[in-house]
């Protein structure tokens, strides 16, 4: 094991994803890790089917301090190891268009009560969104799930420039 991932922010991490609920979610479909450079995991989120867009979008998570402080997430070209182009972000009208969000902190995440960069400055989102708030016990599985379910409702329309 590298030293890396013999931290114990990785070995928490490591033993959530081994877990038969994570495991479960990607034998399904839903998720898949693409690689952990630790504290860098990149992980590819499956989508609905949408004209022009693609089957699943990539996200690079920070989990530094894991799982105590949230991670944070943005849009990733897995295939180039670069930021997604706004262009290419996930499109829709109510809740998609309000988590991707590529004026939000420049891109650098997302706007969701789960990301540890948005959840500064929002206290009101304890109440108001209590369901995603980040909770330790729950981890990285609780923000994959919300992504899923954005990427899988009837609001995603697909990407922005397509």
């Amino acid at each position: 094991m590298t030293t890396e991932l013999a931290r114990p922010d990785a070995q928490a991490f490591l033993d959530e994803v081994a877990d038969g609920a994570f495991e479960l979610a990607v034998y399904l479909g839903r998720w898949r890790i693409v690689r952990i450079a630790w504290p860098i995991v990149e992980i590819e989120v499956t989508a609905a089917p949408r004209s022009g867009a693609p089957d699943a979008y990539g996200f690079r998570f920070d989990c530094t301090g894991y799982p105590q402080d949230p991670p944070t997430a943005r849009p990733w070209l897995l295939a180039n190891d670069t930021a997604l182009p706004f262009a290419l972000w996930p499109a829709g009208s109510r809740r998609v268009s309000a988590v991707f969000r590529p004026d939000w902190q420049n891109g650098t995440c997302l706007y969701a009560p789960c990301d540890r960069m948005s959840i500064a400055g929002h206290a009101n989102w304890r109440q108001e969104h209590a369901a995603h708030i980040w909770r330790p016990e729950k981890g990285i599985q609780q923000y994959l799930e919300f992504l899923h379910e954005l990427l899988n409702s009837l609001d995603y329309m697909g990407v922005r420039g397509g």
